[in-house]
């Protein structure tokens, strides 16, 4: 990817396209069809980038996807053109979008070959943290631990420590333990790429991320985390045995640690994220008569630059390509059918 700088740009536009094709279905209680559209949309902006490009961290089996799969080949495939690999997940919060909620956003990540490590199982136990306490923690330690080294390396009181965690069932426990010890939680429903990333992020409000969830957004966390040198620690957690015996088969050892350079290796790592609704990392996209505006932010590890897009789209001229129909639509057609 050295060669083409000019490709961080066009992972924006990517993006962008997803987060505006799904805003057609805000609020709407579908998320399968915000999901498809996102898919759809980003496929098709893909084809288009000048990249051999492969799928390595997708939509995947567990979610049935016909598009975005792991191992599929997308970009144009010109001679010359860097060969990639890609994390991808269109729509970061189905559910957000679905009912309009805060946080939803799509995102995509991009490294040279073997950047990104193939996880066998569908969710992973994680631990993310901002640059102060990058390497002071252990997701093996206790939480009652981690949380009062971390109180006294930031020079707060424990109390005044906020740790986020995604309002599950098998959360409980954690979430128990983290209020006897005397921290603030803040519960989310969905949406914990951003909840990761924000970590790292000046004026969050965020310090640590707990708990259990999705290994393609671990991936994608990690990916920005990279460039905001900030930290996160996963552990397999196996939903069932035919998980354990994939992980196994394998080769990987159940009960390993993963550090920042075992999900994500090499220098050149390059994030984009779009915002669908207002979130703590971007603002969602707003509509203004004919006009939306998108927010993005972008990051290149290799350099640790961070850029705040904001994009203005007049929908009377913009099209978006969408690979399901191999042609560029109108998002000014609102007339969407949603079952």
């Amino acid at each position: 990817m050295e060669q083409n700088r000019e490709i961080t740009l066009e992972f924006v536009r990517v993006t962008e396209a997803a987060a505006l094709s799904a805003s057609r279905f805000l609020g709407r209680g579908n998320k399968e069809m915000a999901d498809g559209a996102a898919v759809d949309a980003m496929r098709g902006m893909l084809d288009l980038v000048d990249m051999r490009g492969t799928v390595i961290i997708g939509e995947g089996e567990k979610d049935k996807a016909p598009m975005l799969y792991i191992g599929e080949k997308i970009g144009n495939w010109s001679n010359g053109s860097p060969e990639v690999d890609i994390a991808v997940d269109p729509i970061d919060g189905t559910r957000l979008v679905a009912y309009g909620l805060p946080n939803a956003i799509s995102v995509i990540a991009a490294g040279p070959k073997n950047s990104f490590m193939n996880i066998p199982t569908y969710y992973l136990k994680k631990l993310a943290v901002g640059p102060e306490l990058s390497g002071k923690l252990d997701i093996n330690a206790p939480v009652r631990e981690n949380l009062k080294v971390a109180a006294a390396i930031l020079g707060l009181k424990i109390g005044e420590l906020t740790v986020v965690v995604l309002n599950r069932e098998r959360h409980q426990e954690l979430i128990e333990e983290i209020r006897i010890v005397g921290a603030r939680i803040k519960l989310i429903n969905d949406g914990d790429i951003a909840a990761a990333i924000a970590t790292a992020l000046e004026g969050s409000g965020v310090d640590m991320y707990m708990g259990i969830g999705g290994a393609t957004e671990a991936i994608l966390a990690a990916a920005a985390l990279k460039s905001l040198d900030g930290e996160i620690q996963c552990r397999f957690w196996e939903e069932n045995e035919e998980e354990k015996e994939r992980a196994s088969k394998a080769n990987f050892d159940l009960d390993k640690k993963f550090k920042m350079e075992d999900l994500v290796s090499g220098e050149n790592i390059i994030f984009s994220a779009t915002g669908i609704t207002n979130g703590d990392m971007v603002e969602g996209i707003k509509f203004s008569g004919p006009k939306a505006i998108t927010h993005s932010i972008v990051m290149r590890s290799k350099s640790k630059t961070i850029r705040y897009i904001k994009s203005v789209h007049d929908l009377r001229y913009k099209k978006i390509p969408l690979k399901s129909l191999d042609k560029e639509i109108s998002l000014t057609f609102n007339r969407v059918n949603v079952g």
